[in-house]
């Protein structure tokens, strides 16, 4: 693989792959723009070699041109960044590459979100070649879509040089460390709504661990594999069974919660904390307890490597959001830790926490952070070798 900092494409005209997929308000005006402060490495660095630089990137999942998500107010935010630079938007590449031909050294092209067109999640070879019919070089820093195998990320590397990223290298990096060159005590921590996203990573980071801690929804399956009742709570009962057998066979090193925030709704104003041997029927666990959240924070206090992905809570509403940002302080109160954190409801159930500047990496992908511990690689990845 070739990184853009060690073999440097200089007065080239540069397909750059980002994830700007930013997180959007309710009115969908930019919530949160990490994802392009994040790039902002990878297109200085090109910039400063004199490439001339044409930004490919989706945001959100549109079934058809959507309005909302069009890319204008992420071009609008990115040119706030390279003040000496304009960012245009390129309605079609398709149909228009006056634009594109027309290029000035001051000038950043954005291509209109790539999931208007039909070619991008198909994978189509054609639509492939006509993306990168307009550069002489490929660069790819999206590791949040490198799991994806979508023409923008498999396909172009067919048809061009291509090149890592600086933010790609660095997640790489990242990945790898958590899994070749982790230090001793090593802990994960996973939550999230549903275990059967996670299960095929829960088996493969087991050896790997010293103590793995669940939470959220997904805990609520194993919960129910260890007989207690859980009311109205998230859960899959039809893996019960594969719960089960995943107790059995590791249940030295995971820790689940012992207590819990309930509510009678995910709305509920009023949650009271319970021993998980009182949960009642009507009611849904909402966030782990006050007893769990110190359980964790202990066992966070003695790791020295740290990877977590998910919230233990139902992180919209503010009230359950007390377990999540507990781990966050947890983590960063360790200071001789490595610590990876990502997944973007994680993220923004920590969001304003403070101190996040002490996570040692904070990852732009959770699907994607999550793939890649489990296989090793991704797709994205291996269209770049």
């Amino acid at each position: 693989m070739q990184f853009i900092n060690d073999h440097e494409p200089v007065d080239k005209r540069v397909l750059l792959r980002v994830d700007f997929n930013v997180s959007l308000n309710g009115d969908y005006t930019i919530a949160d723009d990490a994802r392009i402060k994040q790039s902002l490495p990878t297109i200085n660095l090109l910039l400063q070699n004199h490439n001339r630089l044409i930004l490919v990137s989706h945001l959100g999942r549109p079934k058809e041109r959507e309005g909302k998500f069009s890319l204008e107010k992420v071009a609008k935010r990115l040119a706030e960044y390279v003040p000496n630079y304009t960012v245009t938007i390129v309605n079609d590449f398709l149909t228009d590459q006056s634009l594109i031909t027309n290029q000035t050294d001051k000038q950043i092209l954005l291509l209109e979100n790539i999931r208007f067109y039909e070619g991008e999640k198909k994978n189509d070879p054609a639509f492939a070649r006509a993306l990168a019919s307009l550069a002489d070089v490929f660069v790819n820093d999206a590791f949040g879509v490198c799991h994806r195998e979508d023409a923008s990320v498999v396909g172009i590397p067919t048809f061009l040089p291509s090149y890592c990223g600086l933010l790609l290298r660095k997640e790489i990096e990242a990945m790898d460390m958590i899994l070749n060159k982790a230090t001793h005590p090593f802990i994960a921590i996973l939550a999230g709504a549903k275990i059967s996203s996670k299960l095929p990573l829960i088996h493969r980071i087991l050896p790997l661990v010293d103590k793995l801690l669940l939470g959220g929804g997904l805990a609520n399956t194993l919960f129910l594999a260890q007989g207690l009742s859980i009311g109205k709570s998230i859960c899959e009962p039809e893996l019960v069974d594969e719960a089960k057998k995943t107790l059995a066979e590791a249940s030295e090193k995971i820790l689940l919660p012992i207590d819990a925030l309930v509510g009678k709704s995910t709305d509920d104003p009023n949650p009271v904390e319970k021993d998980l041997s009182r949960i009642g029927f009507d009611e849904k666990i909402l966030d782990i307890g006050s007893k769990t959240r110190v359980a964790f924070a202990k066992t966070i206090s003695q790791a020295r490597t740290i990877v977590w992905n998910g919230p233990v809570g139902y992180f919209e509403n503010p009230l359950y959001r007390q377990g999540s940002k507990a781990i966050c302080k947890a983590i960063t109160d360790n200071t001789h830790a490595i610590t990876v954190v990502g997944g973007g409801e994680t993220l923004a159930a920590i969001a304003g926490s403070g101190e996040l500047n002490k996570i040692t990496h904070i990852s732009t992908g959770g699907g994607a952070m999550l793939t890649y511990l489990e296989k090793g690689t991704l797709p994205g990845i291996r269209a770049l070798l």
